[in-house]
Parts: structure tokens; sequence; C-alpha cells
């Protein structure tokens, strides 16, 4: 049966009206629905309704009724995405540092198009926790979507690369100078997005945060260092580079008290092997590890509860970090 062009109106007001004002605590009567559609100039009757309320239902609606006393009510009952799903989503959205306040309001008020009106309440006041370090570079979120672009099309990259001052400005690191280089992998690391790349003129892979990548744009040359990609250990590179800072790579063997092997495999996976030490009480671990400020940080903010064995080289950096702060503060 075809329907008129006011008809196909009607149903698309009155899926409008379930998604937007009916959940299950938030029915409606077939006089309120009446209304609604009253409201957007549409005059219906009880029996026309009804037949619309099945056509809705033979297009994928999940339109429910039931008895509510006296009445009869209707009201939409799945949805693409529930509640709780939405919470979670709402969550994620707010907590990622490497989304801007203004995207990720953006973002939530799309998300709470998704549920009813009364629903939605519930996501905005999940807003009010936040309160977090958000990236002040708008444009990550197109940044994002042009990398994906460059590495589903095979293509190389240009851009350029800027960190912050001491007056809060963007300095364009090199003097200005465009970057070149091939992007194979976004990866999030430290609640901030990643570019781990192909450095062609030092043979290296490298690593750039997305939200301090400038004008990226696509080149017309292929992206090159397939084969340093091919058996590449994303969850290695991860654990290994501590807050994407980078260092010379070592086998560093580890002693730990032996309830800290939880922060151990938290830290560098599942897979860390781990033996027992000479003391009952303690535990050893080899992990392969980037060493840099930031890892001897990390452990000297174990206050002693994890200490580096091994290599001798590792040992001395750390003495020497140590002698650094002891001199700083006293």
């Amino acid at each position: 049966m075809k329907m008129g062009r006011g008809r196909n109106r009607k149903l698309l007001y009155l899926a409008q009206i379930f998604m937007r004002e009916t959940d299950e605590n938030h029915p409606l009567t077939a006089r309120k629905i009446i209304g609604f559609l009253a409201d957007y100039g549409i005059h219906t009757e009880r029996r026309t309704l009804y037949q619309d309320l099945e056509e809705l239902r033979l297009c994928g609606f999940d339109i429910i009724g039931r008895n509510d006393g006296r009445c009869r009510v209707y009201f939409l009952g799945s949805r693409t995405f529930e509640l709780p799903e939405l919470k979670l989503l709402v969550d994620s959205v707010q907590s990622a540092k490497f989304i801007s306040e203004k995207k990720s309001a953006d973002l939530i008020r799309r998300l709470e198009t998704l549920t009813s009106r009364h629903e939605a309440g519930q996501l905005h006041r999940q807003v009010v926790i936040a309160g977090r370090v958000k990236t002040m570079n708008e444009s990550i979120y197109y940044n994002v979507d042009r990398l994906h672009t460059a590495i589903s099309s095979d293509r190389q990259i240009r851009f350029q690369y800027f960190q912050w001052n001491s007056k809060k400005e963007m300095v364009l690191r090199r003097g200005g100078a465009w970057y070149v280089t091939s992007p194979w992998i976004l990866m999030q690391d430290n609640e901030n997005y990643y570019l781990v790349a192909y450095d062609k003129k030092h043979d290296d892979i490298i690593h750039f945060r997305v939200d301090k990548m400038l004008r990226i744009s696509l080149t017309k040359d292929r992206r090159e260092g397939q084969e340093r990609f091919q058996h590449f250990d994303v969850p290695r590179y991860a654990r290994s580079i501590f807050g994407m800072f980078g260092g010379e790579e070592r086998l560093v063997t580890m002693e730990a008290d032996r309830d800290m092997a939880g922060v151990l495999i938290d830290r560098f996976g599942r897979d860390i092997p781990i033996f027992p030490a000479g003391d009952p009480a303690r535990i050893r671990t080899c992990v392969h590890v980037d060493v840099s400020p930031q890892f001897l940080g990390w452990i000297a903010g174990l206050y002693g509860r994890v200490r580096i064995t091994g290599p001798d080289c590792v040992v001395r950096m750390m003495r020497e970090m140590i002698e650094i702060l002891r001199s700083d503060y006293t």
C-alpha cells in the first residue's frame, strides 16, 4: 500500500515523538500522542493512530503498549543504545583528554538525542563530574579522521608540530618546518592520542601527540617503512615507552615486594616473567623498557618497593637521578 506525502510526514513525526518523549517510565496515552501530533499541525483520530503505530512496528520500531490503570499507554522499548551504554559513552567522551571541552559538549549533546528527553537528563548530570584537564587544540577531532584517511589510503602526511611555552602560546617546533612522515598506527596512552609513524631520514619508528599536530595534509607519496611494521608489537611498544617519552631500549631487571606483582602486571602486561628472588618476600622480573626520566621517576614513586638491579648502566642512571633530586631539595 502506497502512502501519501502527508502520511509519510505523520509517521516521521510520530517516530520522533516516541524517540524523544517516551521511555518505559514515561509512556504516553493515545490522547497525549494525538496532542503532540497536533502541535506539529497534524490532526488524526484514534482509529488511524492505531494503524500508524502498527506501521511503525512493521518498520522496526519497538512500540510497546500496556495497561496503566484504566488507560492504555505506549512507549518506545528497545533502542540502538540502552541508557547504561550511553552513560558509559558519555563518561568516555568526558574523561578523554584528547577531546576538547567544546567538542566533548557537542558530542554529549548528540548522544543525548539517542534517548528520551527524560533520560537525557541523567546523561547531563554525568557531565558535571568533569573537571579534568582537556586538550586546548580544537582540531584534534579532525586530525584523527585525517590520519585514519592517510593510513587507509596508504599515503604519507605533511604537518607542523608545536609545543606550549610559559605564556601558554603555541610555538612551532623546528622553527615551523614541515614534518613529512609515513603514518601507520593510532594509539592511546596516558589518556592522549598518539600517531606511530616511520621516519625515513633516521630509519626509525617515532611517535607524535596528535593534539600537537597542525595543518595535516596527505601527500601523493605512498607510505614507507612497511617492513618495520610487519611484526610491530603495539602492546609492547606502549608498555616500554613511559608517557610516550622515548629512550634507549634496555632489558631491565627489577626486584619487588611480592605484593607488587599486580603493579608490575598492570604496567607491563600479564606475559612478563616473574621469578622468586633470594628473599622469599621479594620477586624478580625482566622487561624491555625505553629507559627515560619518566621510567626512572615511576620507579622512584614506588618508594623502594620496586628496585632496578640491572643492567649496571640503568642502575647508574637511577643513582644519578636520585643525586640530582637530593641536591635540589637540600
